[in-house]
Order: C-alpha cells, then structure tokens, then sequence
C-alpha cells in the first residue's frame, strides 16, 4: 500500500471519529505528515480526500499555498529591483507572509464550524516564511477543521518541513501514513 493511500486511510478514520465542539483551533488542525517525494501523488488524490470528506456531511475547501509567492512578487512595486538583488528580498518577507496570513484567513471566514480546510504547498514556503508563524497566527480564525499536507518529518512532536529545517513543536493531531 503506498504512502499516499495509508495517509489517505488514517485521514478517513480520523474523519469517523467524534469531534469535540471545544477544542482549541490549535487542537482542530490535523497535519498530514508525508514523505516529500510523495507530493505530486498527494496532490493527485485530494479529489480523494475531498470525496471522503464530503461523505461525512462536512464542507471541503481546498487552499494552495504555491502560487502566492509569486503573485505577491509580480504585484510588488520593487520586484525588478528583487531580481536583479535578491538579498533584498529579505526585509521585505513579512509583507509576504501578512499577505498570505491575509489570503488564508479570507477562506477560513467563508467557511462554517463543519467544514475542513486543506492546505497544500507548504514546501513552497520554504526559505521565505515559517509555515509554523503561517498555521500558528492563522489559527485563531478557524472555525471548523484544517487538513495541513506537511512533506516532511516528524520526531517526537517536532514537524520538519522537507525534513531539513529545524523542527516546531505544535498542538496539531498528526496524521501519518
């Protein structure tokens, strides 16, 4: 059985079980921890989870965290110059990252108490933001349930993105294959 369908299947039990309507939004956020190189075939199968989710009469929504680097790039008025130095870039990251906490909290607004949101596209963050500053100031703006796709590691309770950079402790539900 592949990786992506152990996930998929510790997902669907995840699902069945009873949800406690007061748990901290930290407590609501299931991260789906998988091998990077399984990303393409995750991405493949979300009509999968979608289905299952859908199945146990709750909303699905699905956001991708991938092309919002670039459309903040291409809207920035010194994208030219961040090209041509890309050291620059540095002190202008929390303006993405506002952006994107922005974007993220836009959806979750629109969802209801019985809704999951997926997110994919976390490695894209990589080497800009902290996916754990992005989950952690989104948090308190969810309402129903959020499905992270983490490719990565985990030990102990420390997630790794790409399993190379060091790792964050979080009060997630880790979800692995």
């Amino acid at each position: 059985m592949s990786q992506t369908t152990q996930l998929f299947e510790r997902y669907r039990q995840q699902l069945q079980l009873p949800q406690n309507p007061y748990l901290s939004p930290a407590e609501r956020i299931w991260i789906a921890v998988h091998d990077p190189a399984e990303e393409r075939r995750i991405r493949g199968n979300i009509r999968e989870f979608a289905l299952v989710t859908q199945q146990q009469n709750l909303e699905w929504s699905h956001f991708d965290l991938t092309p919002h680097f670039a459309r903040w790039m291409l809207e920035h008025p010194y994208h030219e110059a961040y090209f041509a130095e890309p050291e620059l870039l540095k002190g202008a990251l929390q303006g993405f990252e506002n952006v994107l906490l922005d974007a993220l909290q836009a959806e979750m607004a629109r969802l209801s108490p019985q809704s999951v949101l997926a997110v994919t596209g976390a490695g894209t963050l990589y080497g800009l933001t902290r996916i754990s500053t992005v989950i952690e100031r989104a948090a308190p703006s969810l309402r129903g349930r959020m499905l992270l796709f983490f490719p990565g590691s985990l030990e102990g309770h420390n997630y790794r993105l790409l399993n190379a950079r060091d790792g964050w402790n979080y009060h997630s539900v880790p979800l692995l294959p």
